[in-house]
């Protein structure tokens, strides 16, 4: 029908969503400056500078069955973390990144109209998959220092059904701490706690051994941060195996490609290395800290990831950011209520960090700071 309008079938809700601002690719912010690829300096996705694993590489490149479906079961993989965390695959689903298992979780639990906790400043797809899952969101803002504000918390849980943390938090970078994960635990609500970053800030703070004695607990986690995987997709959740079964019977059939199955099982087995990768971007983290720290006008926060959030003083934040895209830098900018005038950046190789200093204390200089 030449006169039917595909907007009126169309959720009115999501209709006035706005859309999640993703991070682009470097290919394509070097054609917006139309410079070479080779020269930009990405700090602003958290991804791992030092790329995939060799173990995991190699399992790419000589594996010839893609043009066969992967496992549904998503065994071997599932088995792998399941070592890897020392729990049973019965608790593990993978996924298309935590991303997907956001997703999944919200279309397990919450029907429409149900709440959801967030607790802004976080990873913002918390609140937008939840609305895509026709939810609403009780926002509970942290307080200055960041830390949640649980006495909030507590009074929210009882008109919600679940509440996302992340640990260390993005784009802030402090861990939760024992007492706040317990207190929460003793809420009548489901708790999904995000470790995207927990290797960068050490697996000692993971709130996965608490599984066995929580079953409204969910952990979350990645292969693009510390395996250097973004480009693959590449997540697990860990959780009560009746939500797991759950879980794996709404996903999509498919939704861990071959390759991401491969490289997750191959890149377990090459831990010692990416254990190394990470201290090494731990300990330029810390270097980079106090470079920054050292630069009057910015004021950088603490972190257990691998990034650095910081607010900007007497400057403004979308200038400095412009500044650095024009020299090939790029970092994330913030705006949001907590987070006004800040930038994020993601820490680089040891060499990066000289050259985002140096471009910094330059664009101050250019700025009269």
């Amino acid at each position: 029908m030449k006169d039917f309008d595909v907007r009126a079938i169309i959720r009115p809700d999501l209709l006035e969503l706005p859309g999640y601002i993703p991070i682009e690719p470097t290919d394509v912010l070097a054609a917006r400056l139309g410079i070479d690829p080779a020269s930009v300096l990405k700090l602003d996705g958290n991804e791992n500078p030092y790329g995939p694993s060799p173990n995991a590489l190699a399992a790419i490149r000589s594996e010839s069955t893609y043009h066969i479906y992967p496992d549904p079961d998503q065994t071997a993989a599932r088995e792998a973390i399941a070592a890897y965390v020392e729990t049973d695959r019965e608790r593990v689903v993978c996924g298309l990144g935590s991303d997907d298992l956001i997703d999944l979780i919200l279309r397990a639990v919450v029907a429409p109209g149900d709440a959801v906790i967030n607790c802004p400043p976080t990873f913002g797809m918390y609140p937008f998959s939840t609305e895509i899952a026709g939810g609403s969101v009780i926002v509970v803002p942290r307080q200055e220092s960041f830390a949640l504000d649980i006495a909030a918390i507590e009074k929210a849980a009882s008109g919600a059904k679940a509440i996302f943390l992340a640990s260390p938090n993005n784009p802030t970078g402090n861990l939760l701490s024992r007492e706040e994960i317990k207190r929460l635990l003793a809420l009548p609500v489901l708790v999904v706690i995000d470790e995207a970053y927990m290797e960068f800030a050490g697996r000692e703070h993971s709130s996965i051994p608490l599984l066995g004695e929580h079953e409204n607990l969910v952990v979350l986690r990645t292969f693009s941060k510390w395996a250097g995987l973004a480009g693959l997709r590449a997540g697990y959740g860990v959780m009560a195996p009746a939500l797991a079964s759950l879980l794996m019977t709404i996903k999509q059939p498919y939704n861990l490609n071959v390759a991401a199955g491969l490289a997750i099982v191959a890149a377990l087995e090459d831990r010692l290395q990416l254990d190394e990768w990470a201290c090494a971007i731990t300990g330029t983290r810390e270097k980079l800290f106090e470079a920054l720290s050292a630069i009057d006008w910015i004021q950088p926060y603490p972190s257990d990831a691998n990034f650095i959030l910081c607010r900007l003083e007497g400057v403004d934040a979308v200038e400095v950011k412009e500044r650095l895209a024009k020299r090939g830098i790029f970092v994330r900018y913030f705006d949001t209520p907590m987070l006004r005038n800040h930038l994020r950046i993601s820490v680089g190789l040891p060499e990066h960090t000289d050259i985002v200093v140096t471009a910094l204390q330059e664009i101050g200089a250019e700025l009269g700071r």
